[in-house]
């Protein structure tokens, strides 16, 4: 306590430069650990994530709704009346700000699991890619530290090439939620966005598309190695019309992030999962994390990015044409998990399902 008034007396006494000595002479146990202080700024950054994707676009909502019920109506009317004007943006290319791409909260988002970016081969900015993001998981954790945040660097691994990561279109629907996706380079996961960034946004554009969707988060549990891809063509088809090269992207890790209560098919729960699926577009999924339930379990995500697939340019490709690639993709995919499985904790046993 002497100690803080010597302090606090130099500053008074116009000598503040005695208040950094003073302080530096403070018993160590007055100070938090630094490790431990990292640790939760690291469970802030990702807690703030997973709150905003599930509450901020419902609480922002029922806000503004409120505020037409105060004096603050005139704010309420003035930002729906740019919401109007502003609705098409999302799916003409958003509005990323690097700034936001660069905040330092991202830097503690990556570090707690931690989540890491391989990059294997170059993307050219001279074209176009459709990025093909396996496997879903419950949050997605991987696709959006690395390709919706500049936290593992993408613009310097692949210089030239700025990821647009595709989402549920309902998102972009609530006030402050859009706003935030769009920040970080996030559009709607829909046939308009994509065919804007694709062909209306120049070259070196890169749409990462999660492609099992929320079926697949349905199925993630700890040590699943599975994907739903067997019937998934759509990207394939639009990867053709567009002429953007295909690139398979596999997340070591990704559904290690949860537990989750898998039901078994042709149970009462899970028919009730899958209707809600399709009514609400996302799977309600019962999973629990290691603290407070909702806090991811800290295992390490790795993103290997793999070998582009060239693609031709054809606007209107047969279905035999679009199996052809889709079986392509397929292979690649599976021999990018093959090459790097063992690396990250899996055995040489260990198969991809495609589902």
């Amino acid at each position: 306590m002497k100690t803080i008034l010597a302090a606090y007396s130099g500053v008074l006494k116009g000598t503040g430069s005695s208040v950094l000595s003073s302080l530096q002479d403070l018993p160590s146990a007055l100070w938090p650990c630094s490790s431990r202080m990292e640790k939760h700024l690291q469970v802030i950054s990702v807690l703030q994530w997973v709150i905003s994707f599930l509450a901020m676009g419902i609480a922002c909502t029922l806000l503004l709704i409120y505020m037409f019920c105060t004096d603050c109506w005139l704010i309420a009317a003035l930002y729906t009346a740019w919401l109007i004007v502003d609705w098409n943006t999302p799916k003409q290319g958003g509005r990323r700000s690097s700034w936001v791409r660069s905040w330092t909260v991202w830097t503690y988002f990556r570090d707690y699991f931690p989540i890491r970016l391989i990059k294997t081969h170059e993307l050219l900015p001279s074209r176009n890619y459709i990025l093909g993001y396996h496997p879903h998981g419950i949050f997605c954790f991987g696709a959006f530290c690395n390709f919706g945040t500049e936290a593992t660097g993408f613009s310097k691994k692949f210089p030239g090439i700025k990821p647009s990561l595709a989402t549920l279109a309902g998102n972009f629907r609530l006030p402050i939620l859009r706003d935030y996706l769009m920040s970080g380079g996030i559009c709607p996961v829909n046939r308009h966005s994509i065919d804007y960034l694709l062909s209306c946004n120049g070259t070196g554009n890169a749409v990462v598309i999660v492609v099992g969707g929320a079926a697949e988060s349905l199925h993630c549990a700890p040590g699943m190695n599975s994907v739903t891809l067997r019937n998934r063509k759509g990207f394939v088809k639009l990867a053709l019309q567009k002429g953007s090269d295909l690139v398979p992207v596999y997340s070591f890790g990704e559904n290690d992030a949860y537990k989750q209560v898998i039901f078994e098919e042709g149970t009462y729960w899970r028919a009730l999962q899958k209707r809600l699926q399709k009514i609400l577009g996302f799977a309600p999924c019962l999973f629990y994390g290691s603290a407070w339930g909702i806090v991811p379990f800290s295992n390490p995500i790795t993103t290997i990015v793999g070998e582009p697939i060239t693609v031709p340019k054809i606007e209107d490709p047969t279905e035999e044409m679009v199996d052809l690639y889709h079986g392509m993709y397929i292979r690649s995919l599976q021999c990018l998990f093959d090459k790097y499985k063992t690396r990250f904790g899996l055995k040489e046993s260990d198969i991809l399902h495609i589902q």
